[in-house]
């Protein structure tokens, strides 16, 4: 019996002309390997690091200070990074009182909690480069045609790196805040659907640099780059968290995924994100209609987290640099005949010929492929099943 593959051109063709027509509900997922993936300035790392490269730097920053707690913390913790860290620190915050673990009291947690986010704030809280990038690139895409619903993006990063690139390309957005002075969250604008179509819905799951807690305890955008609203999975059961936007923003992505005919893309998303990745798992089991992409940097053996959950849900298709999983098959990719006689650029961007890999699971790379899905050589509509969904 022959071993299944699963032919790159055919899927990018499908996908290329969802991008391209504007007819379907699309959200992205962007998650902390999005930025890592463009370089900074100097060109000596990437401009905002994932979460390992941030879990040290933050580290190496608090270790004359803190060194010692922060030591016998991680080593309490399997796998321990700067998220489930932070998530520690603040539940000891909440509890202890006057006594004492690992060194330091209840208000003492407190205070090492506001200098981790302190840390994270000053190395998140980047400038979009100059000229074109990877985000200039996505927002060129979304203002790129007229659209029947609009964009949405989820988002597990703290940066502002998408507020400037849609501010810069010029185009409007809603991220659930509204005022000048101090602009608050509207839980109600968030449930609806009223905006034009043309404004771009942006949803900051774990919170964001620009967000703060006012003297009423409310959390406030001040754009500032303020960082003492982040908040990561394991502190969603802490009540704090039910009385800020996050609770509502989760309800959103669920929504957006429960509707029919929706295509969610993620990005730089891990999937090792349990709390993200059960609400995924649970809205793609309840709406058969509803696709998820998910372009993953690593080879698929190591993408155990995103093949789990799609070797249950045929919805979830996973993309990696040698292989796939779609419709819940595995197999490695081989590329067939070209749909067309001028396929060969396109195929360019998605497919290294002479390493066999496919590319797209570089942020980079996906966004590039995105700006170009509106060029001149979007292809006539072929018939073929759309990977692990429906046809636009």
């Amino acid at each position: 019996m022959a071993l299944s593959v699963h032919n790159p051109d055919q899927y990018m063709s499908s996908f290329r002309q969802i991008l391209a027509q504007g007819r379907k509900r699309i959200g992205l997922l962007i998650g902390a390997g999005a930025p890592a993936d463009i370089p900074n300035g100097a060109g000596t790392g990437p401009l905002i690091p994932a979460v390992a490269g941030l879990t040290t730097q933050v580290l190496d920053a608090l270790k004359a200070s803190h060194g010692t707690c922060l030591d016998d913390i991680k080593k309490d913790i399997a796998n321990a990074n700067i998220e489930s860290i932070l998530s520690r620190v603040r539940g000891l915050a909440s509890v202890i009182g006057k006594a004492e673990v690992y060194g330091l009291n209840g208000d003492g947690h407190a205070k090492l909690s506001e200098a981790i986010c302190k840390e994270i704030g000053t190395i998140v809280n980047q400038p979009l480069p100059k000229g074109e990038s990877a985000f200039t690139q996505l927002v060129s895409w979304m203002s790129g045609s007229a659209r029947e619903h609009g964009i949405e993006i989820f988002t597990t990063n703290y940066d502002l790196l998408f507020e400037q690139a849609l501010e810069r390309g010029k185009l409007p957005y809603f991220d659930g805040f509204t005022g000048a002075h101090e602009p608050f969250f509207d839980p109600a604008s968030i449930s609806g659907n009223k905006l034009p179509a043309a404004w771009v819905r942006l949803w900051k799951l774990h919170g964001s640099i620009g967000w703060e807690s006012n003297a009423n305890g409310e959390v406030i955008r001040n754009g500032r780059g303020s960082s003492s609203q982040l908040v990561y999975p394991e502190q969603m059961k802490y009540d704090r968290t039910q009385k800020a936007p996050y609770a509502a923003l989760f309800d959103r992505l669920k929504a957006f995924l429960m509707t029919s005919d929706t295509l969610l893309i993620s990005s730089g998303f891990s999937y090792a994100d349990a709390h993200v990745s059960a609400l995924l798992d649970e809205c793609l089991a309840a709406n058969p209609s509803a696709s998820l992409f998910a372009f993953q940097y690593q080879p698929i053996a190591a993408e155990t987290h995103a093949c789990d959950i799609a070797k249950r849900r045929p919805n979830l298709s996973v993309y990696c640099p040698d292989a796939a999983m779609i419709n819940g098959v595995q197999a490695a990719w081989k590329p067939g005949d070209p749909p067309s006689k001028d396929w060969g650029p396109i195929q360019e961007g998605y497919w290294d010929k002479a390493k066999e890999k496919f590319r797209l699971g570089q942020f980079v790379v996906l966004a590039r492929f995105f700006a170009s899905s509106r060029s001149d050589q979007t292809l006539p509509a072929i018939a073929m099943p759309i990977l692990g969904g429906t046809a636009p």
